[in-house]
């Protein structure tokens, strides 16, 4: 007969995947982080950072107010620095530092929001797609957008609206939410960087007015 292995080691177990209004405040928030995380590098190849130790900074005061304002509705407390520096040219600088004891619990939501909000918006359309599912991907083609005009480098020009953003993914996100709020977008390789734009006029206005300041919680 043969034994029974009770020590057998088990599979991970997949965590059950966020509601709407958590997944839209968890993957705006982990864009709002990708717009200020150099990839991390492994040899030849780019990694996705890593939502640690927990500290991020803000060049811009309203992006680090966002930041804190979905934070804090995953229940992950932060403190808020401010700095300023320079002599001729003065900046502000935003640190947000997230204590020790709720770093497990950050990581955990921007990496399940950032994973779960890539794949409804990289993934094809579903066929028999949920009125839900209708309704969120454009909210979070917005948080997307959201995200990248308020902490990523704005490129605006007489006849495009851009952002400079150094993460791949989050390029590629941008693009393809663009086109389920039923605009096109250009993805360009720049040094360094990927420039991600949408046209004046008709276009801009709408990307503009999806991503305007505001919820999903407040819209409802």
């Amino acid at each position: 007969m043969e034994p029974i292995l009770l020590d057998r080691p088990r599979p991970p177990s997949i965590p059950p995947p966020l509601d709407w209004l958590t997944l839209a405040d968890a993957f705006e928030a982990a864009c709002l982080l990708r717009c200020v995380t150099p990839p991390a590098v492994v040899g030849p190849r780019r990694t996705a950072p890593v939502y640690r130790p927990g500290i991020v900074e803000f060049n811009r005061e309203d992006a680090a107010l966002r930041m804190r304002q979905l934070l804090d509705r995953l229940d992950v407390p932060v403190t808020h620095e401010r700095a300023v520096g320079g002599l001729r040219r003065r900046y502000e600088l935003h640190r947000l530092t997230v204590p020790v004891a709720r770093r497990h619990a950050y990581a955990t939501s921007l990496e399940a929001g950032w994973r779960q909000g890539r794949r409804e918006l990289l993934g094809g359309p579903v066929p028999g797609a949920s009125a839900a599912r209708r309704v969120w991907r454009p909210r979070l083609a917005a948080a997307a957008w959201r995200a990248a005009l308020l902490a990523g480098g704005r490129h605006v020009r007489r006849h495009i609206l851009g952002v400079r953003l150094t993460d791949r993914e989050l390029a590629a996100v941008l693009v393809r939410g663009a086109a389920l709020l039923d605009v096109p977008a250009l993805l360009r390789p720049g040094t360094g960087c990927f420039l991600v734009s949408v046209a004046h006029g008709p276009d801009r206005d709408r990307i503009l007015e999806a991503a305007e300041l505001g919820s999903p919680r407040e819209a409802d």
